[in-house]
């Protein structure tokens, strides 16, 4: 059936309200690409960070033997660097690397088990660190206080504050889960001019916050 002429343009107009629309292409700028490559080097910074890391105070760390299951521990570093283990006693692991005290606990076992095969793996770290880059005057690693929360203005305050070229209202916070990174805009202004308390989340350990520069 020939549809008449005067009804053709409508039949185009609703073909273009009802069609599925094309998704909006997300604007790259010099700007944005060089944020992003700051955050992968601060992110990058923090993985090499944690592969030399040292076992310190208070980190929860796992101790197993290959085909001792019975010798599987959870323990807690005390304020000397030490841990108790089964067989052995106290061991001394405060400043050694995993593989460092592995090879310690190996050592102590021989006389109890020849040839053991000790995994150390850092379960929970004790002293909790967050880190902020960017257009901040002191960037850099800030603790976590015990048994207490961190916002992110708190960490901003202690790196001392915004420098005159930053965009405080894109200020990022970078989250790694599990290998995979989150990122969250903080829109200061909204905490500090209209007193929106809750956009000022609580920070997690190795949160990263990243204060880009203003574009002007």
């Amino acid at each position: 059936m020939t549809r008449p002429l005067f009804l053709l343009p409508l039949v185009l107009l609703a073909a273009c309200f009802n069609g599925p629309s094309a998704p909006a292409a997300k604007t790259v700028t010099p700007q944005s690409q060089a944020e992003e490559a700051a955050i992968a080097s601060a992110i990058q910074q923090i993985e090499s960070k944690k592969t030399d890391y040292t076992i310190s105070n208070a980190d929860l760390i796992n101790v197993s033997v290959l085909g001792e299951t019975d010798m599987d521990r959870q323990v807690r570093v005390s304020a000397s660097g030490t841990i108790t283990y089964p067989l052995i006693g106290s061991v001394k692991v405060g400043g050694l690397s995993t593989s460092q005290a592995e090879a310690e606990i190996a050592k102590k076992l021989n006389d109890y088990l020849r040839g053991a095969q000790v995994t150390v793996f850092i379960k929970e770290y004790g002293n909790k660190k967050v880190f902020v880059f960017g257009h901040v005057n002191k960037p850099g690693a800030i603790e976590i206080p015990t048994e207490a929360k961190l916002t992110v203005l708190e960490a901003i305050s202690q790196a001392g504050g915004f420098t005159p070229l930053a965009a405080p209202d894109r200020t990022r916070v970078v989250r790694l889960l599990n290998g995979v990174s989150q990122s969250f805009t903080i829109e200061v202004s909204a905490i500090t001019k209209r007193g929106e308390k809750d956009k000022d989340i609580t920070l997690e350990p190795n949160d990263i916050v990243f204060i880009p520069e203003s574009y002007f």
